[in-house]
């Protein structure tokens, strides 16, 4: 546990700045754009493999993911950025792993990534940490992206925050019916849609999509092989995900090919 000693700039939106704050892993990761992107810990498949595509863009084009290391949204926009790209903000101790289903994601997290936490070694997560987390996780982003919630879920204080510090805000369209929250949102002109990831992406990026060598990486020459389905997600369950979104493979009779 190590206690940031600069003063992080982003964070005087803050009403309060904090009084110490505790990291574990890159805090290099500070300097970087940063986006904070937050929603519902049970979200629709399309929102979730949504924010997993959008994560995943603004990742490679050299922007840090930030949210809360919640289930649901926060984790799969956690996983899609990967773990040396992405900031977890804890509402507990930075030696907890809370939630304990991603004790696993925040593990990997704290040793690639960077994981931050306004409390004491040992503090366990209370109703009102929470609070104090979400403010943290908005004021880091450069704007805030709303994967989905409803009109009173907590993810909807993450968004007064947002508001309050003069946050842009932007959120997926849905359909009719569901996330509530956010299609109040945009009848509201309080935050903006986000119709075309490519061109959003465009807009934040810091650099040009790094080129990958297929021959060089371990994934790539795995699926030369054309493993079956369920050889590639056994061995690379996370990068499978990603390539398919991503269309640099394709999934045919039950193997994984190579585009």
């Amino acid at each position: 546990m190590n206690l940031v000693q600069d003063k992080i700039p982003e964070l005087l939106a803050m009403k309060n700045y904090p009084c110490k704050l505790f990291y574990d892993g890159n805090i290099e990761l500070l300097k970087r754009v940063k986006v904070s992107i937050v929603g519902s810990r049970k979200p629709t498949m399309y929102s979730r493999l949504t924010i997993q595509k959008l994560s995943s863009s603004l990742s490679k084009h050299g922007v840090c993911i930030v949210s809360g290391g919640a289930m649901g949204i926060d984790a799969t926009a956690h996983g899609a950025a990967g773990a040396s790209n992405t900031i977890a903000v804890l509402p507990c101790g930075i030696d907890i792993r809370y939630p304990s289903v991603n004790k696993t994601l925040l593990n990997d997290i704290s040793k690639n990534g960077l994981l931050i936490s306004q409390f004491d070694m040992g503090f366990i997560a209370t109703p009102w940490s929470f609070v104090v987390r979400n403010e943290l996780v908005v004021a880091l982003g450069d704007v805030l992206i709303v994967g989905e919630a409803e009109i009173d879920s907590g993810t909807m204080r993450s968004v007064e925050f947002a508001l309050k510090m003069g946050k842009e805000i932007f959120v997926l369209p849905q359909r009719l019916g569901e996330s509530s929250g956010t299609s109040q949102l945009l009848k509201e002109l309080k935050a903006k849609p986000i119709y075309d990831i490519d061109e959003f992406v465009s807009g934040f990026a810091t650099c040009s999509e790094p080129k990958i060598d297929k021959k060089e990486d371990d994934f790539f020459s795995f699926c030369a092989k054309n493993p079956t389905y369920d050889e590639a997600c056994s061995k690379f369950p996370q990068r499978v995900f990603e390539a398919e979104l991503g269309g640099e493979i394709k999934i045919a009779n039950g193997r994984v090919w190579l585009l």
